[in-house]
């Protein structure tokens, strides 16, 4: 694992849309996330798992939106924990900490 936003809530869910997850900016850079990256969403509420990539989204909104075919998945109001990985060597990952963000129940940072 290389970054963790832990316990965020959707805010959207757009069918028809490109597929993706937008994430807040805010949280993004706080997670270490960049646009287009792959991460796995772990959907607490049903149990249902998903892979797709980030979308960049507004800066301060608090926004978690899954688009396209995800959007089947979650519910607005679920609870999600989003969840980026690395590939390191083995001597590398004796040392590896991953990044673990917690927002409040805004989707905001403390």
């Amino acid at each position: 694992m290389k970054s963790k936003i832990h316990r965020v809530r959707v805010t959207q869910a757009e069918l028809h849309y490109v597929g993706s997850i937008s994430i807040d900016e805010n949280l993004m850079i706080a997670a270490d996330i960049s646009e287009n990256e792959k991460v796995q969403v772990v959907n607490i509420n049903n149990g249902e798992r998903l892979e797709t990539y980030v979308i960049k989204g507004i800066s301060g909104s608090g926004d978690i939106c899954l688009n396209g075919p995800a959007a089947r998945r979650v519910q607005v109001g679920d609870t999600v924990i989003i969840i980026s990985y690395c590939l390191v060597d083995k001597q590398s990952a004796k040392n590896h900490t991953p990044l673990l963000i917690f927002p409040n129940e805004n989707n905001k940072l403390g």
